[in-house]
């Protein structure tokens, strides 16, 4: 096959950051080990702004102005994560406003950010060979991100140890913790958005839960600002993709031991809410040929699901993605990570960039 302008490889893999304290110490930690990333996050976001003028009619400025009107809801519902939002900026002496921009990006931009690409996956211990239980992200953003890529092993002082994936100034919210639980979140696009909870806040908050039952509850947060699709994988075999706007929610259980998701609504109340389902053709292609190598394979390893990651069947919207090409800025993407983990071990294991390129990781969560 042969594929458009490659990105450098990763053959080595992502940083590993160790933190723990209060949630303003964890921040601290993480803005201080992390310097040059979250550095150069504010700096690719910045230039987005520039280069997207005309499409966002926004300047930096203005996208601090937005975002300020979204740290209130999450100082009131969480104010441990705005916490940490604070540490990072303290621990990388960049200002807080800046950083409030990185972590509500999609709600200041409206959406405009076409980013449609992510994948999740997984399975329960009655479809895979050795009886564990799997779950698999595709992480798609823009390639000037890529590089920015770190995992986080959190110990915090209040809630349950967990191991995460983030990148620049993000607060971490793809992992798992120490109770067994893990999410993957998949952007969806609702045209109930308003001024509320940013995304990544309540994201942020699911990897604190003990149950399923508890992560549900803050993936439906009063006074969200939107929502995400939270594919939600308990250490039992217990999985659910929850798809969230503004206003509401619906729960699809994976009674048959499986379970996938992409960038479109699914269930039925949530599809009148869908903004211009006619963008997410390629979303849904790819929901249907992730479910069908799913079915396929009656016995799961971690290897096969990370055959499915490599699949580019609708290149270069494909599983793994390759649309950094693409001429309109706001649609420039690729896969900056792609991971696999088993929730019985307690392990990530992470591809970083194109899984088709580079070679997996294996991190373990010590708790």
């Amino acid at each position: 096959m042969i594929l458009q302008q490659k990105l450098p490889p990763h053959p080595n893999p992502p940083p590993l950051i160790r933190v723990s304290g209060t949630h303003r110490e964890m921040g601290r930690q993480i803005g201080e080990a992390c310097t040059p990333q979250v550095l150069h996050s504010m700096e690719n976001a910045r230039k987005l702004f520039e280069d997207a003028y005309e499409q966002l009619e926004l300047t930096w400025e203005g996208a601090k102005i937005q975002a300020r009107k979204y740290m209130p809801f999450a100082q009131e519902r969480y104010p441990q994560y705005v916490e940490e939002i604070m540490g990072i900026a303290e621990g990388a002496k960049v200002p807080f406003d800046d950083l409030a921009v990185l972590n509500a990006m999609e709600a200041v931009t409206s959406d405009a950010l076409h980013l449609i690409r992510c994948t999740s996956l997984a399975v329960n211990g009655d479809r895979t060979a050795d009886g564990h239980v799997l779950a698999a992200h595709s992480e798609d953003w823009m390639p000037e991100d890529e590089d920015d890529v770190f995992i986080v092993h959190a110990t915090p002082q209040d809630a349950p140890p967990f191991l995460g994936m983030t990148y620049g100034g993000l607060l971490p919210n793809i992992g798992i913790n120490a109770y067994g639980i893990a999410q993957f979140c998949d952007s969806v696009y609702p045209d109930d958005s308003r001024i509320g909870i940013p995304r990544t806040v309540v994201s942020r908050a699911v990897l604190a839960a003990k149950t399923p039952g508890e992560a549900i509850s803050h993936m439906l947060a009063p006074r969200r600002a939107a929502g995400y699709n939270h594919l939600l994988v308990h250490e039992s075999g217990e999985m659910y993709n929850v798809e969230v706007s503004a206003r509401r929610f619906a729960i699809l259980y994976g009674e048959d031991g499986y379970l996938a998701h992409t960038n479109n609504y699914l269930a039925e109340n949530m599809l009148v809410v869908e903004d211009e389902p006619e963008e997410l053709v390629s979303s849904r292609v790819r929901y249907f040929r992730a479910l069908g190598l799913l079915k396929r394979n009656p016995q799961h390893t971690i290897k096969s699901l990370q055959v499915i990651q490599r699949d580019h069947v609708n290149f270069p919207n494909s599983i793994c993605n390759h649309s950094f090409n693409d001429q309109n800025v706001l649609d420039r993407e690729t896969t900056i990570n792609a991971m696999v983990f088993d929730l019985t071990t307690r392990e990530m294991h992470i591809a970083w960039g194109n899984p088709c390129e580079n070679p997996y990781h294996t991190y373990h969560l010590d708790a």
